[in-house]
Formats: structure tokens, C-alpha cells, sequence
């Protein structure tokens, strides 16, 4: 295999969702000085879903017009819109317009909703492109998915996003019938960014410039063109043959050069390549939904509830120690790639587990279990290690199980991704936002007995 390839694999996967998870975590930063204020989040969360129109064009034209869509193409954009969004951000995200008498942040809502267009149409393009290259370069494109939110929550870090000091202040001047013990208590103040939002906003721009470049050679460089599984792939999907005898090709044809399957196998249902029935067809992609609602959304969403009251270290170490699960799970999927229905359900039951675990405590916030234990911090912290290892190895081997189905296989495949995402998105935006059932910690002022 090639090393070069690898690379270029894996920074077409960093590019998949540098953009939205960069904008995630530069919010702290944005949120004082857009008069949205803390509404951005869910702002963000309804534009993200509203940008699902993208996969679903993608999908549609798959399923209906196969062989129309020029795949490479749709690539090209998306990473050349992304680029331009993400350079844009830099110069206009704080510019507002009046809307019904009121300033809003239109150009940053709209640039948003443009990069979120882009990330997720990259959930039904980026894999099935990937088809292309042979079975391996599939596991090193999710170590690059898995890095697009580990290296911008790194840089976030380095910039001071989120870094709180606990100040003393006491209000024994102001209040003299108290006690001194009484008046005292710690305020949570930010402290200032070492750089501008607009020099991370460059940052995720060159990182989207870095994918499309990868993106080009791996389309001309020839080093990359004795890495293809083979030539039969054009615009997506495979060509067909009609000169010399030659029947079409379809996806049956890797019955014959799939090591994992027997020979002359007789296919169990219509979908792909026939190895899996009906019922185990459903089994996967339920799980794929499922899994990516409580990673994209669910869980992701109540972090903070989840974690600030364990105290602001709490907080950053499980995010940043969550960030390197993800790459790390697929790494382990390089080398340990377990195609067993029965594992995946096994680590999806522990998963879930552990994310109800997680939910129940950003539910008691801000007086979670053990709360002023240091075990409590262990607890959270591991609870979010666990969760994102497990569930990122599920979906890189229900990753690699649908790519040997064929290009199909790959949409249908991030077309449930953002499905799952969607459902995860509806069930979460009315319990967090609209109904108010969390309440945030004060990594500062802990009240609870």
C-alpha cells in the first residue's frame, strides 16, 4: 500500500467535518459579540438539519437517475464552497442586518448554512468516492473524519477557547448584614483568546484547501492510480461494457475478489452484493442510525451539562480526551477489523449504556453523582472515553462491511448518517431548548449538599 495515499486519504476525511465541528467549538468566543447570544446552538442545530437537502438531492439522484451525477464534480464544489464559506466567516461574522427591527447575524447564518450543506453532503460523496481505492484506504479515510474534530478542538485549546479562572469576589461590602463566609463566593470568568475568532475561521479555511488538494491528487497523481481497486468506476459508478462480449459490470462482480466471502456464494437478498439477508440488511443500518444520533447529536448536545459540574478540567478533559477516542478507534480498525453482527451489537449495547449514563448525569446537573468526589471526575471523564471508542469502531465496521456491498452500499450508507443525525436533532433541539429539562453546572459554584 501507499503511504502517500494513505495521507491524501486521510486528508479527504479531515475536510468531511472540519468546518461545523471548528464552529463548535469557537462559540464561546462568537457567542458575546453576536446579538443571538447563547440561541446560536440551536440556531446551528436547525441549519445543520435544513442542509440535509444536500445528501437527499445526492440520494435521490442515485436512486432514480444512476450513472447522472457526476460525483466527482459534486466533490469539487462542495470542498471549493467550503473553502470560500470558511474565508469568508473571517471577514463578515460579526457583520449583523435588521430583520424585523432587530440585528441578526445574517451573513453568519447563511455562511453556516452553506458549510453545513457541504459536511453533510460529504457523508453521501466522500465514501462512496472512496469505493475507487482499494478496501484499506477506507479505514484511514475515518481516522481523517475522526481528526476533523480532534484538530480543531486542539487549536480551540491552544487559542483559550472555553478556559475559565475562578475569580473571588465577595459581596460583604455591599451587603453588611452578612457574614464575610456568607458574601464570599468564586465568579467563572473567561479568559481572553490568545488569538481572534478570525484567524481560526483562516485556519478551518486552509484546512478545507488542504482537502480539496487532496482531492485532486487523488484523482491525477499516478502513484494514487496504482492504488485503485480497479478502473471500472466512472462518475461514481461502474461503467458498462459493450464492445468485445463484455456484460455490464455491477457490484455482484466482488463476490469474485472478496476474501471474506465464499465462492459462488448464492446471494441472500437484492441489496448489494447479496451476503447479508433482508432482516441483517435492516440490522446494520438501524444500528448506523442509531449510533450516529447519539454521536452527531444526542449526547454530544448535553456535554456540558454533562461534565461542568465536575469543574471546568472535568470539562476539557473529556472533551479533548473524546476528540482522540474517535481517530484512535479507527486506528485500532486498521489492524483489529472484527466483521461480527453479533460485536457490533455487543459494543452498540455497551455504547448506548454508557451514553445513558452520560444523559442521566447532565439530567441531575447541576448535582450530579458524586459531584464533589474526585471519582465522579474519573467516572465522567472515562464514561466519554468508552463511549466515543465503542461507538466509532461500529460505525468504521459498518463502514467497511457496506463498502464490499458496492458504491450503492457507501450512499445509502451516509444518506442513514444524516437520518440518524436528523432523528437525534428533533428528539434533542425541544428537550434542551424549548422545554429547558438541563440546567448548567458553575464549574465554580458548586451548591450541592
Amino acid at each position: 500500500m501507499s503511504l502517500f495515499t494513505h495521507l491524501l486519504a486521510c486528508l479527504l476525511g479531515m475536510g468531511s467535518w472540519v468546518s461545523i465541528n471548528g464552529l463548535w467549538v469557537e462559540l464561546p468566543l462568537l457567542v458575546p459579540q453576536i446579538p443571538e447570544g447563547w440561541y446560536l446552538p440551536s440556531y446551528l442545530s436547525v441549519l445543520i438539519q435544513m442542509a440535509n437537502v444536500g445528501p437527499l438531492f445526492v440520494t435521490l439522484m442515485h436512486r432514480f437517475q444512476p450513472g447522472k451525477l457526476n460525483e466527482t464534480a459534486v466533490i469539487y464544489f462542495i470542498t471549493g464552497l467550503g473553502t470560500v464559506a470558511s474565508l469568508l466567516l473571517a471577514f463578515f461574522w460579526k457583520e449583523t442586518t435588521v430583520v424585523a427591527g432587530a440585528p441578526r447575524s445574517v451573513a453568519l447564518l447563511v455562511l453556516t448554512f452553506f458549510l453545513s450543506t457541504v459536511d453533510c453532503t460529504s457523508s453521501v460523496t466522500f465514501l462512496p468516492f472512496m469505493m475507487r481505492l482499494k478496501p484499506q484506504y477506507l479505514t484511514t479515510y475515518y481516522i481523517g473524519e475522526g481528526l476533523s474534530g480532534l484538530l480543531p478542538a486542539l487549536v480551540a485549546l491552544v487559542q483559550g477557547v472555553g478556559i475559565v479562572d475562578c475569580v473571588n469576589v465577595t459581596g460583604a461590602a455591599w451587603a453588611p448584614n452578612r457574614t464575610a463566609a456568607a458574601a464570599y463566593e468564586l465568579e467563572a470568568r473567561y479568559q481572553p483568546a490568545n488569538f481572534s475568532p478570525e484567524v481560526f475561521f483562516y485556519f478551518l479555511s486552509a484546512m478545507m484547501l488542504v482537502c480539496l488538494t487532496a482531492f485532486l491528487l487523488l484523482n491525477h497523481h499516478p502513484a494514487v492510480a496504482r492504488e485503485r481497486r480497479n478502473s471500472e468506476y466512472t462518475n461514481g459508478v461502474k461503467a458498462t461494457h459493450s464492445r468485445g462480449g463484455k456484460s455490464q459490470a455491477s457490484e455482484k462482480g466482488a463476490l469474485r475478489t472478496d476474501p471474506f466471502r465464499a465462492v459462488n456464494a448464492k446471494p441472500r437478498s437484492g441489496f448489494g452484493t447479496g451476503a447479508y439477508s433482508t432482516r441483517e440488511v435492516l440490522y446494520i443500518f438501524g444500528i448506523l442510525a442509531w449510533v450516529n444520533a447519539l454521536t452527531n447529536v444526542v449526547v454530544p448536545s448535553v456535554q456540558s451539562y454533562s461534565c461542568l459540574p465536575y469543574g471546568n478540567k472535568a470539562y476539557h478533559l473529556s472533551a479533548t480526551m473524546a476528540a482522540v477516542a474517535n481517530p484512535l478507534a479507527c486506528f485500532i480498525a486498521v489492524f483489529i477489523s472484527i466483521r461480527s453482527l453479533l460485536l457490533m451489537g455487543v459494543l452498540t449495547c455497551v455504547g448506548t449504556g454508557v451514553a445513558a449514563y452520560i444523559v442521566g448525569m447532565a439530567a441531575l446537573s447541576p448535582c450530579p453523582l458524586l459531584v464533589h468526589d474526585t471519582s465522579g471526575v474519573v467516572l465522567i471523564v472515562s464514561a466519554w472515553i468508552v463511549f466515543v471508542l465503542t461507538l466509532s469502531y461500529v460505525k468504521v465496521i459498518i463502514g467497511v462491511i457496506l463498502r464490499d456491498e458496492g458504491h450503492s452500499a457507501l450512499v445509502w450508507c451516509g444518506a442513514v448518517v444524516q437520518l440518524g443525525s436528523l432523528l437525534g436533532a428533533v428528539t434533542m433541539f425541544p428537550l434542551v431548548s424549548v422545554y429547558s429539562l438541563f440546567s448548567s453546572g458553575d464549574p465554580c459554584n458548586s451548591k450541592c449538599p
